[in-house]
């Protein structure tokens, strides 16, 4: 039987161990780092020069000095020093610096990405999934210069916006 836990290796207490508490009180300082994760940045390889209880950081890709061979995990300060959380894909944690939150997914850090098949809003659908391409106006006898240019701006607008295809 494994010491720790298999997602964020959070340490167990073993049968017969002598100072449990120990055990008991990492892995509460663990929790309290991961659950509704907030950090007050990401991307940075290098520890702050000082920082309170509590504070976390989503570590970079190379980091350096006390926060080596910890790259992309959550780095948290206690009055213990640093502790640290793997990255696991669908780690969500609030950056508290861009206001925005960083997901892990595909081995990697999304920050700012959104994903969902739908947005709903008071009960109603306001955006789906990307709807087909609407061909701008073209041709006919008569032809209205303002209201095509009106409609060929909505639909760059949507287009823009991602609402439907280009």
């Amino acid at each position: 039987m494994s010491l720790e836990s298999a997602r964020l290796a959070l340490p167990f207490i073993a049968a017969g161990q002598a100072q449990k508490e120990l055990t008991h009180n990492e892995a509460l300082a663990l929790i309290d780092a991961g659950l509704a994760a907030a950090a007050e940045s990401a991307g940075s390889d290098e520890p702050p020069a000082a920082a309170a209880a509590g504070q976390c950081w989503v570590v970079g890709a190379a980091p350096t000095g006390l926060w080596t061979g910890h790259a992309d995990e959550l780095a948290c300060w206690t009055d213990g020093g640093w502790r640290f959380l793997p990255a696991v894909e669908g780690m969500r944690v609030w950056l508290k610096d861009q206001r925005l939150w960083a997901a892990r997914e595909a081995g990697g850090w999304a920050i700012g990405s959104v994903r969902g098949a739908r947005l709903i809003v008071d009960g109603v659908q306001v955006v789906g999934a990307r709807g087909a391409a609407v061909a701008p106006p073209t041709g006919g006898g008569v032809i209205d210069a303002e209201a095509r240019s009106a409609i060929a701006s909505i639909l760059d607008r949507l287009i823009a916006h991602g609402l439907i295809g280009g």
